[in-house]
This record gives structure tokens, sequence and C-alpha cells, in this order.
């Protein structure tokens, strides 16, 4: 079993001692845009320059995602992707980069189903959240996640699965947006294990031409509560995205970007297209010769 956050440690170490920005954690949805070409998108990714991955698991009703993200999802399920598609993601990651911190994230009701379905099918009856939870955790550490993001699961109810899942060797990584109050906060500091997802901006995933203009302020709220290494996502976009966050915070989350730059490029360029767009956003190519 792996150690809890060892891998978020060693990466966020890593980067600060070669001091060449902040890390990009790429996110992708699993099963788009087919089940198929996922495990060639994730090596584009890692090849692209990504310190870690995100690995989202397709969701019919995704509330806290915006268009481009919900889209995606709608495309993988209709082309048979399921839980057992963003495991099998974890596992190319894994095979890909022994060393980068790979995190799954989705919603509550998906990760009960699944678990509840391997209970099922071993026979084992269980509590209602606890055991499916369990049966989750352990497949997710056989497949190589270091942790997991469970978007509708408020930190004070979070407990017994953050349990569950610390006895796998699974971080859970809560979320943090500029709503949340100073006692919210303070929760999420408590239980914090890997790194905390800083929310940019209030609303929906989705690309932003700029980065809110309060996020320093709120990144210095959180800051002041607790010194786990701190990501931001919702809105990250471009390379100056990357490099206007990464002066106060040690790795930036792009998500509806890239799942973008994937819809839009012809089937035949997809990998070339995520490649391409790693390299420029983690400063690797500059954009005049991303062409």
């Amino acid at each position: 079993m792996t150690e809890l956050g060892r891998r978020y440690r060693e990466a966020f170490d890593a980067s600060e001692a070669q001091g060449d920005g902040p890390l990009v954690f790429p996110f992708l949805a699993a099963g788009f845009p087919s089940p198929e070409e996922t495990p060639d998108l994730v090596r584009a990714a890692l090849r692209g320059g990504a310190g870690g991955l995100e690995i989202g698991v397709p969701f019919s009703d995704p509330l806290a995602d915006g268009p481009a993200h919900q889209r995606a999802y709608t495309v993988a399920l209709a082309a048979g992707a399921a839980l057992e598609t963003a495991l099998e993601a974890v596992r190319c990651a894994r095979e890909a980069a022994p060393d980068a911190p790979i995190t799954l994230m989705g919603y509550l009701n998906p990760f009960l189903s699944f678990g509840a379905s391997i209970r099922s099918a071993i026979g084992t009856p269980g509590d209602a959240v606890g055991q499916p939870l369990d049966a989750l955790a352990q497949r997710m550490a056989e497949a190589g996640a270091d942790g997991v993001i469970v978007v509708d699961l408020p930190v004070d109810e979070s407990d017994a699965a953050r349990e569950v899942f610390a006895r796998h060797g699974i971080s859970m990584i809560y979320l943090l947006a500029p709503t949340s109050t100073e006692e919210r906060i303070a929760a999420v500091a408590e239980r914090a294990s890997g790194f905390i997802y800083l929310v940019s901006l209030t609303g929906v995933t989705g690309a932003r031409e700029q980065v809110a203009a309060d996020f320093e302020a709120f990144v210095g709220r959180v800051r002041a509560l607790t010194d786990a290494p701190l990501a931001v996502g919702f809105g990250i976009s471009r390379r100056e995205h990357v490099e206007e966050v990464g002066r106060l915070v040690p790795a930036a989350i792009i998500g509806s970007a890239l799942t973008t730059a994937i819809a839009s490029a012809p089937s035949d360029g997809r990998v070339a297209a995520v490649e391409r767009y790693l390299e420029v956003v983690t400063g690797r190519r500059s954009e005049e010769t991303s062409e």
C-alpha cells in the first residue's frame, strides 16, 4: 500500500527544488471521446509535461461541471464508459509515470454504486456507505491512485469516507471556494492530505479569460490556516494563467480548456493536440511554435 500522500509530497518537493514553475495537473474525462482513446490521451498528457493527472469519472448529473465537461461525460457514457474506464486510465498513468500523483475525481453516487456492485458480486453484505467505499478504495489502490475528490461530499460529512480511503493509502482531496467560510477552511485544513484544491472562482468548471481578481486574497485566507500544498483549478486555460497562479500556489489544474482542445481536434489528431497543449501550458513549447 502506498504511504498516504507520498507521491503528492514528493512531486511538490521536487517541483520546488527545481524552481521551474508550478506543477500542472490536467483533467481528463475518462472515456472521452471514447474509452479506447483514453489510454493514449493519458500518455500524451504525461509526455507533454503533466506533473500528475486528474481523471474524471463519467456521470450523468455532474452539477459542479460546466458545459465542456458535461458534454464530454455525455459522449463518454454513450460510448459505454464507466468507473472501470477511469480505473483503467489510472492504471495506464501509473505504468507510464510511476512517480506521478494520480487523482480520481467524481461524484458520490457512482462511487457508492460501483462499490456496492463489487460487494454484491462477491456475495458480501454490508452497510450502505462504508463497505461499498472500502471495495472501491481497494480497487483504486490496486490501480495506482493516490487521491480521490468526491465533489458532492461536504467536509463535515466526510470523515467516515476519509478513514476508509486512508486505510488503502488514498488521500481525500477537498475543494475550497472563495465563498468558503473560515470554519469550512479550518475543517478542510484539519483533514487535508495530498493537497487542497482551490476553486479560483464561484460557479462551475470552464475556461475563463483571466484569473479571478480576488484570488490572491483567497489564497491568503487559506494559507493563514494551513501549510498544505495548494492547487488552483476552474478557469485556468493558458500559460499566462499558470504563471500568474504559480506566484501564489505550487500547482495549477487545467480541465475545460483541455477537454475543448480534444473535442475540437480531428479524430486522428487528438493525441497530438493533448501533447502539444500540455507542452504550451507547462512552458516546454512557446505559443508561436505550437502549430
